[in-house]
């Protein structure tokens, strides 16, 4: 078995954002990968207009998927699901996908279509540039408020602008129809109301519930470890 990280938007340097989990896995001798996603500028092209987009990040990922014949566990975070819904359609290796606060479009669904129609408050858009980002200051108080003073002061030298593309471009398959998946709902989730992801949960296999903030593999990562683990 091996693990692979689809990270959210508008950060970057996926490992650091999972690496606590990551170390436990591999303390049980489960490796995993965390694809860089060209949206969020992780493939050395500038994002906004014209920038790279959600078929670029289905593009990458794809491509770690299919690197391995080895029996993969796919672990979406929050715009991450919208990714993996087209990267891991098809692929045989993928025997289980673990959603974290996260979506799980149908064919022709885009990110924006799951929101109020409003940028969230602690969003900062740019529609000069065509780039979106969390707000330095909201980060902790929104996303990271049950991880610990050390994760709270590094994380936000892995935010990143993202091409606001890919807010509307929609997605060409929809993997969790065809492959088995969990939802994990954080129900301390500031970002993502609990609420909502209990909505988006129905789409989903199954369903487990942590007391988590919206990164629970940074807050809960023995948690995280053991349910991934248990599929």
């Amino acid at each position: 078995m091996r693990v692979v990280f689809v990270h959210g938007a508008c950060v970057r340097d996926g490992s650091w954002w999972w690496h606590r989990t990551a170390e436990l896995l591999q303390e049980r001798g489960v490796l995993s990968v965390a694809p860089a996603l060209p949206s969020c500028g992780e493939a050395g092209l500038p994002g906004g207009i014209g920038g790279p987009g959600l078929s670029e990040d289905v593009a990458a990922v794809r491509q770690v998927l299919q690197d391995s014949d080895e029996p993969t566990v796919v672990v979406a975070h929050s715009y991450g699901g919208i990714i993996t819904a087209e990267a891991a359609a098809g692929i045989g290796s993928v025997r289980h996908l673990l959603l974290v606060s996260s979506y799980l479009p149908e064919v022709g669904q885009s990110l924006s279509e799951f929101g109020d129609g409003s940028p969230a408050p602690f969003l900062d858009v740019d529609p000069d540039a065509g780039t979106f980002g969390v707000r330095p200051e909201l980060l902790v108080d929104t996303f990271l408020q049950d991880c610990d003073p050390e994760v709270q002061a590094q994380a936000a030298d892995h935010l990143a602008r993202q091409s606001v593309q890919v807010t509307g471009q929609t997605v060409g398959a929809a993997a969790w129809q065809q492959v088995p998946s969990t939802y994990l709902v954080c129900a301390q989730d500031r970002g993502t109301p609990p609420r909502l992801q209990r909505e988006f949960a129905r789409r989903a296999g199954s369903v487990v519930e942590l007391d988590a903030g919206h990164h629970p593999f940074l807050s809960q990562p023995a948690e995280v470890r053991d349910l991934l683990l248990s599929l």
